[in-house]
């Protein structure tokens, strides 16, 4: 698991934001990129994504909307918001309706960008964890649960 590439999406309604960010992290990272949250949506459903990165300001769309829309049916990505603005609204709204992660301002530096993607995935691998041991105690459990009615019935 450790040479696996993180699965990054990148939304930005800006194609040059895009391309730059794709040409900086193609390499270490596998990216994807949308270009409006339909689109984002839409890659969603059909690739396995653990880290969310999203522009606020977007015509249509804020990235805090698009990042609400995602924790309805997507909730383990880790999610990042970008802006340019010092929005306080804006990042109030990504931690309570978006469930961020992070928030980062544009342009974005390289390295604390880097960096923030390589926290929000470790978090994402533990929760990932937690929700397997989960499952498999709630396995356990159901079949401690059978093994003693069999028990009380005998």
């Amino acid at each position: 698991m450790a040479d696996k590439k993180i699965n990054i999406l990148y939304v930005d309604d800006e194609e040059n934001n895009l391309m730059s960010f794709k040409a900086t992290f193609r390499i270490k990272y596998n990216v994807f990129t949308a270009v409006s949250a339909d689109d984002a949506m839409t890659l969603l459903e059909s690739k396995p994504i653990e880290v969310i990165i999203t522009d606020q300001r977007m015509p249509k769309t804020t990235g805090v909307e698009f990042l609400e829309k995602v924790v309805e049916k997507y909730i383990e990505p880790m999610r990042i918001l970008l802006t340019g603005y010092a929005d306080m609204n804006a990042l109030v709204d990504a931690v309570n309706k978006g469930k961020i992660f992070h928030y980062l301002r544009k342009p974005w530096n390289e390295e604390e960008l880097a960096m923030t993607i390589e926290r929000a995935y470790e978090v994402y691998k533990k929760n990932k964890e937690v929700k397997e041991m989960n499952e498999k105690l709630g396995v356990s459990n159901d079949q401690l649960e059978f093994m003693l009615r069999q028990k009380l019935l005998s």
